[in-house]
């Protein structure tokens, strides 16, 4: 069993440690992975996630013994991590934090290798911190009811239709699906955020048997969780492309509003094996490559909440 291997990225070659190292045992009906075959997938999805990392903060979700040993949450980038890995230094209560930027597929490899299994991303760039350019509506459903979260998504899309803001689908990899719209980059936090709760809260009104805004799970009955909480600085949500920490290796995978009606969609449809399949069918193809501005869609929605 090689101990070593190499893997080139463009100019640079990485080192793969241990790469028969088991990370996703087999259990179940769920396949045997290994850290090389982390890899392999993170090198062959980085065409299409890159685009989705570049420039952003990220948290990044280590499972250095598999998905069954202890779990690392790591935000500052460590001493050892080569001199050609991004960083950007952001001020914290009491210092500083160093959070790793993925640009390129070497840095995205290397992080596999340090059995970084989930990279967790900010919602705005290292260059306008205070102002994103993503807002995230997190579809949580109460009970793992998948129907409820396709209802709930055609919900959600249908208002942002009304408002005339793009959006994007994609499922989690673990529950539900996440709605995420581009925005200018125009608006603070703040703004963002509030106008994602006052989406959530508009859909709850309109659909109290179906939704809640209720950030206690005991108040929440059987209702599905619009979660807006993510749409803050320094909060993350996880990344287009990126592998969970559960059994299977499922990943967070876009989709097209037309995936919504396929029978077999689930919250973990895609897994290494077979998501790169639904990255090559372009399904973000109508989001605009900059997003809009929430100045009218704020007026239409003032209009609809009377």
């Amino acid at each position: 069993m090689s101990s070593t291997r190499t893997v080139r990225a463009g100019r640079r070659t990485v080192e793969v440690h241990r790469p028969d190292k088991v990370l996703f045992p087999g259990k179940g009906n769920g396949k045997e992975y290994t850290k090389a075959d982390l890899v392999a997938y993170y090198r062959s999805v980085a065409p299409f996630m890159l685009p989705q990392l570049r420039g952003r903060p990220l948290m990044l979700e280590r499972h250095p013994d598999g998905v069954d040993g202890p779990r690392f949450m790591q935000k500052n980038t460590p001493e050892h991590y080569p001199e050609w890995i991004r960083r950007v230094e952001l001020p914290k209560e009491g210092g500083t934090v160093c959070h790793t930027v993925c640009d390129d597929t070497a840095t995205l490899l290397y992080l596999a290798d340090q059995a970084c299994l989930t990279l967790h991303r900010w919602l705005s760039r290292a260059d306008r911190l205070q102002r994103p350019d993503r807002i995230v509506l997190d579809l949580d459903p109460a009970d793992g009811d998948f129907g409820q979260v396709r209802a709930a998504a055609r919900l959600v899309g249908e208002l942002l239709d009304q408002l005339r803001l793009p959006s994007g689908l994609m499922t989690t990899g673990s529950r539900g699906l996440h709605v995420v719209v581009p925005i200018s980059g125009d608006h603070d936090f703040d703004e963002a955020r509030g106008f994602a709760r006052d989406i959530a809260d508009v859909l709850a009104c309109a659909h109290p048997d179906l939704l809640t805004t209720a950030a206690r799970k005991k108040d929440r009955g059987d209702r599905l969780y619009l979660d807006v909480q993510r749409n803050a600085y320094a909060q993350t949500a996880v990344a287009p492309f990126s592998v969970r920490a559960l059994p299977g290796a499922p990943v967070a995978t876009p989709l097209s509003w037309g995936q919504l009606d396929d029978p077999d969609l689930n919250a973990r449809r895609w897994t290494i094996a077979d998501a790169v399949d639904q990255a090559r069918t372009d399904p973000w193809a109508d989001m605009p490559p900059r997003g809009r501005s929430l100045a009218r869609a704020r007026r239409r929605l003032d209009d609809l909440r009377g």
